[in-house]
């Protein structure tokens, strides 16, 4: 092997997790929406969380047993517009997926729809639920708290989870309008992706107990676990950047994952206790709008539309040779690599021929 990245084909990489899913024990259906979500990432380039999180998210969680492979999808209380599901430490992406589907039918029926989720697990990119809702004509937003990782304006304690808030919406284009960022400056799977490769993380993207600025990647996520270092909020920390606004949106996405659905929340995330791994117990909302409920379809796309080729056509800055739109660098990536294949890293390639020889799993001619 090298550190060159062999490039494999999506559906051989799909059907790969599937069979890895269902060898530990995750029903046939459900790996296939498990394995849906996470190649959904690759396909799009967000690396950080495609199969790259395969075993350290998922099968090794299952394997310790805090979070299980068979999901319990219980619906707590519900009315017309709205649900609270406790997902019982199941895979995230099938009770994620259950519960976006909820918030859609909801939308369909009154206009609008919520879902609140308790006691659920990492559910990969939350754009994949917010593109479900624009695919069926709607505009949805989702959230989720995650494992404390982030310092609040002028502290250097990791509090808050990287927090994402994510919206899609319908435009008349070939691709929709989709946003999925943490409230964070970075992320922990972009940090993993930069220890994979060892790359050298960028200033101010964390800081440790002192307030500094740490770029050891590989040392990063040591202190996130042993809480000695901590991502900044967007705008990074302090108020010179305007930390305090992705701070304030972080918070906004806690409460949303906590408190509707009295969840667990902030420390109560560590996944540890008293020394040994337990359930994450993570929350999630899913919010979706139908648009006819305001106007037509087809007009409110085409105005979505016109405003996204307004902003990309507008006077560029020096050296810049064009302006992009959330969801259209992923679309991109996507042209590309659709006949390419997933491009799979030195460190990545051997730990899927360990899990293929762990979990028994024949039939692959992989080209590492």
């Amino acid at each position: 092997m090298n550190n060159e990245s062999r490039y494999v084909p999506f559906d051989m990489m799909e059907k790969f997790m599937i069979d890895v899913f269902v060898k530990v024990g995750v029903p046939e259906g459900d790996a296939k929406i498990c394995a849906d979500v996470l190649i959904t990432a690759d396909k799009c380039g967000i690396d950080s969380h495609g199969i790259s999180r395969l075993k350290s998210i998922y099968i090794d969680r299952i394997r310790a047993g805090i979070q299980n492979a068979v999901t319990e999808f219980e619906i707590l209380c519900e009315g017309p517009t709205t649900a609270v599901i406790d997902g019982h430490n199941g895979m995230g992406h099938v009770i994620a997926k259950k519960s976006m589907l909820i918030a859609i039918e909801k939308a369909k029926k009154y206009g609008m729809g919520m879902t609140a989720v308790r006691n659920s697990t990492h559910y990969g990119i939350a754009g994949y639920y917010a593109a479900m809702a624009v695919e069926a004509g709607m505009i949805g937003v989702t959230g989720t708290n995650a494992r404390p990782s982030v310092a609040p304006t002028f502290g250097i304690e990791n509090m808050l989870g990287t927090n994402p808030l994510t919206f899609g919406i319908p435009t008349d284009e070939q691709f929709p309008f989709i946003l999925d960022c943490a409230t964070s400056l970075s992320q922990r799977g972009k940090i993993e992706l930069y220890a994979r490769e060892g790359k050298t993380l960028p200033a101010g993207w964390v800081i440790d107990q002192n307030g500094n600025t740490e770029t050891d990647a590989k040392k990063v996520l040591e202190g996130l676990t042993k809480g000695t270092a901590a991502l900044t909020p967007l705008g990074g920390k302090g108020e010179e950047g305007a930390g305090y606004k992705g701070y304030g949106y972080c918070t906004v996405v806690e409460i949303l994952s906590a408190a509707l659905q009295q969840g667990a929340f902030l420390k109560m995330l560590l996944g540890v206790e008293n020394g040994r791994k337990v359930p994450i117990n993570l929350g999630h909302f899913f919010i979706v709008i139908d648009i006819s409920a305001f106007t037509e379809l087809d007009k409110f796309k085409k105005t979505a539309g016109d405003i996204l080729r307004s902003l990309r056509a507008s006077k560029k800055a020096p050296g810049s040779d064009r302006i992009y739109t959330a969801g259209e660098k992923e679309y991109l990536v996507w042209q590309e690599r659709k006949t390419q294949g997933i491009p799979i890293n030195e460190e990545l390639q051997k730990e899927i021929i360990a899990l293929q020889k762990e979990l028994n799993i024949t039939g692959y001619k992989f080209p590492f």
